[in-house]
């Protein structure tokens, strides 16, 4: 049959919208072939596949002494859009920039097999806890106390915890519900050696309760000048605004999916090594996705000491970067006569890597 010049013209120009609609499908699924959840055998795949082999630091780091790190989060979030991929280091720091950048998947490296440990003890503590005030009680092994909401003040909730005195047994029954969630709900096969690590560092946080800092486990849980984990859950961006990852159910429940979904994934990397930041390169690049934001702490003074800077820039240089890739890093505080401090400072990941080739 013959179509008329109308009817062929009719039927071009449903071909060309059809064509269109496929490729914007098309690159609709281009842009989303970041995995929505794992299963969990593919996020222990990933775990022990992109891992290296452990290295070790002179302290545990079960929290952050940055007491300032909030300070460049407004900047962070005008230059960073939300939905892209995180890469952090060390321990709940890294919570907080996730929760004000909104991505849709994170890898965090850390050197210490340690840190893998703690990053599975919260991961079971976001998926078990129901609300903000459950998570504490949890995190420190003390009964919650009446009257706390989903819409009590972050500071109203630690206060009511720091009086809560608890005992061995809370630390016990805390303990085993964590590893029958690893172990059992998700079926990870934890070594011995795991299992002791995350009791160790779990031991602390039941130890010290909301008062723990970046040295408690160093100076005996003698009180230092460092942040407690009350005062950085408390702390604001310096305009006022709470931007903790606690400061508000909103942010926890942002938390809680993430890691229900299994898209926060703790790696033991060496930032200069050959494997780690290179495999999740290549798994990003995979699927067209890329790096909205990498927190490397002060962990550069570290490697420019070493002189192995430039392996760390090279490995950044392989990972699939944007205009907007942004260095979160932590620096000295140099002003004379000063305390020890750290301050954030933000960097531009291309600019600062585009004359590292890749080794």
């Amino acid at each position: 049959m013959r179509l008329r010049p109308r009817a062929r013209f009719a039927s071009a120009w449903m071909a060309v919208c059809l064509s269109g609609v496929l490729l914007a499908v098309g690159a609709r699924a281009a842009e989303e072939t970041l995995p929505s959840r794992l299963a969990d055998a593919e996020f222990w795949g990933i775990v022990q596949g992109f891992s290296e082999r452990p290295g070790s630091f002179p302290s545990d780091n079960l929290l952050s002494n940055e007491r300032g790190l909030q300070a460049i989060i407004p900047e962070l979030a005008r230059k960073v859009p939300a939905g892209g991929v995180y890469l952090g280091v060390g321990p709940e720091q890294n919570f907080t920039y996730m929760v004000a950048l909104r991505p849709r998947m994170a890898f965090i490296f850390d050197i210490r097999r340690g840190n893998m440990a703690l990053h599975l003890i919260y991961k079971a503590l976001f998926e078990l806890s129901e609300d903000r005030a459950e998570f504490v009680s949890r995190l420190f092994c003390r009964k919650r106390p009446p009257g706390l909401t989903a819409a009590s003040p972050v500071a109203e909730i630690f206060d009511a915890f720091s009086r809560v005195t608890t005992t061995e047994s809370e630390y016990v029954a805390n303990v085993r519900a964590v590893v029958s969630h690893l172990t059992r709900a998700h079926g990870f096969p934890l070594s011995a050696d795991d299992l002791l690590r995350l009791q160790h560092d779990y031991r602390a946080f039941f130890l010290y309760g909301p008062a723990i800092q970046y040295s408690s486990n160093k100076n005996g849980g003698r009180r230092g000048t460092e942040p407690t984990y009350a005062d950085l859950m408390a702390a604001t961006d310096g305009g006022g605004q709470l931007r903790a990852f606690l400061a508000s159910e909103e942010s926890f429940l942002f938390l809680k999916q993430l890691e229900t979904d299994n898209l926060v994934v703790p790696l033991i990397g060496n930032f200069v090594g050959a494997k780690a930041i290179r495999a999740v390169g290549d798994y990003l690049r995979q699927r067209s996705a890329t790096v909205s934001a990498f927190y490397v702490s002060n962990v550069e003074q570290y490697l420019i000491q070493d002189d192995t800077w430039p392996r760390f820039c090279a490995n950044v240089a392989a990972l699939p970067l944007d205009d907007t890739s942004t260095f979160i890093r932590s620096i000295r505080d140099r002003t004379p006569n000063s305390p020890f401090a750290l301050i954030s400072e933000l960097g531009h990941m291309p600019d600062e890597v585009k004359n590292c080739g890749v080794q």
